[in-house]
């Protein structure tokens, strides 16, 4: 699959969006650089006028958007998904500038859906948010002044990832695994929580962040589902063994 095709496969996920108008420009900004799927989270308001005249042409980006209560509902079924943030968090993942980050989603958006995330304009993305997601991205701004409108990030990660799709595709001489979701990936977390839990190496009262921590142990590598059922029958097997 070419680079073009790939920008099919990539979600802009704008997760509660305040402002209206911010949605009409993303939709916008998408457009002109090729992207078509818009996903809003619990946004304050839409549709709204506000939107649809912001957009300036791209009305059929936001009449396609999908609106969806959760996070977690517009990540499901990609095999990655990237949080912009401009601030380091703790127990995070290395974050990736939003070039190289763009030639990796592109790269995934050949085997499957990606996600690209961004949050709301005055809070930004909350800890769990950036934790659903395998790759924290960064804006180099500069560090004196490093205010974004939405809006502005937007056309900056379309631009970035269009001209990523722009680069011939690398050739591979056996054939790609296949990826695992985000769906089977949150599966397999959850059953190793309560795997971790009923054999009582984790307290649900005295955490430690042993799930955050393993969270970031297995977001370092782009899980397949080959392995996600390998990892999943072993924890099976262990629950056996403690039954």
């Amino acid at each position: 699959m070419n680079g073009a095709f790939a920008l099919d496969r990539i979600r802009v996920v704008l997760s509660r969006p305040s402002h209206p108008g911010n949605i009409g420009a993303a939709a916008r900004a998408m457009k002109t650089m090729g992207l078509s799927q818009l996903w809003l989270v619990s946004p304050a308001s839409f549709p709204d006028p506000v939107a649809d005249a912001r957009a300036s042409g791209a009305g059929d980006v936001l009449a396609g958007a999908r609106v969806v209560e959760r996070l977690e509902d517009a990540l499901a079924g990609t095999v990655l998904a990237a949080a912009v943030t401009a601030r380091r968090r703790e127990l995070s993942l290395p974050r990736r500038s939003a070039r190289a980050a763009a030639v990796e989603m592109v790269d995934w958006g050949r085997s499957g859906e990606v996600a690209l995330v961004f949050g709301n304009e005055t809070s930004g993305l909350s800890n769990e948010e950036v934790g659903l997601c395998a790759m924290p991205v960064t804006i180099p701004t500069n560090p004196d002044f490093s205010s974004l409108n939405l809006g502005a990030a937007v056309q900056l990660l379309c631009y970035e990832m269009r001209m990523a799709a722009l680069e011939p595709a690398e050739a591979y001489d056996d054939p790609r695994p296949q990826p695992a979701t985000h769906d089977e990936v949150e599966g397999f977390l959850g059953h190793l929580e309560r795997a971790v839990t009923e054999s009582g190496f984790h307290e649900p009262d005295n955490p430690r962040r042993l799930m955050p921590r393993l969270r970031r142990l297995f977001g370092r590598v782009r899980l397949e589902k080959e392995e996600i059922g390998i990892l999943r029958g072993m924890l099976t097997s262990f629950q056996r063994k403690v039954d």
